[in-house]
């Protein structure tokens, strides 16, 4: 398989999991100002929209999107449990965190982080953005996770998405809940050793 990514996007959801599973992959670096990949190839050939991450199978197949390309990484180790099992509850809250987490705080925070953006529309996206983290809060309480009670494939999407807060002029720690999860999320192997990968110049 082989990944792209940008550094400090949400491609860092994936890559995190791929290192949680220990699966083989490979690396290659997208610049999102001209969508050109390290190789030097037109990465819109990859991906249409020329927005990472982007998933090439071994087969060739490609897949794109966040939420799609999480579970798909699950569902490669099931003996790891970072996916509940197909046709389970909670493999439909997992799905109802991914699309939370796409569409309640990914989107809104691309709009927010984008230069672009009218600063009216800024102050709205805070507020909005506010009551979701809110809502988070409780949920991420003492040990709480994504999508329940343990550990899954939505939690890198989450921590990395929650990173962006500090870009976007929102202080978490209006919200210790939330901090205490970064740290936590923080501290493993797996995240410490992608943004690591992720730090190195081409």
């Amino acid at each position: 398989m082989k990944l792209y990514f940008t550094p400090g996007f949400c491609s860092l959801a994936p890559h995190i999991v791929l290192r949680e599973l220990e699966l083989p992959f490979e690396l290659e670096r997208v610049s999102n100002r001209t969508k050109q990949t390290a190789a030097g190839a037109d990465y819109r050939e990859v991906s249409p929209l020329g927005y990472v991450p982007a998933l090439t199978l071994d087969d060739g197949t490609v897949l794109l999107e966040v939420a799609a390309i999480l579970p798909y990484l699950g569902d490669q180790r099931p003996d790891a449990g970072l996916c509940p099992v197909h046709g389970s509850i909670a493999r439909y809250q997992l799905h109802a965190a991914l699309n939370f987490i796409a569409t309640e705080l990914h989107k809104p925070f691309s709009f927010l982080l984008d230069p672009a953006t009218p600063d009216t529309v800024k102050e709205t996206l805070r507020a909005k953005i506010a009551t979701r983290l809110a809502h988070l809060a409780q949920r991420l309480a003492g040990d709480g996770h994504a999508a329940g009670p343990t550990y899954s494939v939505a939690d890198p999407y989450l921590w990395t998405v929650l990173g962006w807060a500090g870009f976007g002029k929102i202080d978490l720690a209006a919200w210790p809940e939330l901090t205490a999860y970064r740290a936590r999320l923080g501290s493993r192997p797996a995240v410490k050793a992608a943004l690591a990968a992720e730090s190195k110049r081409e």
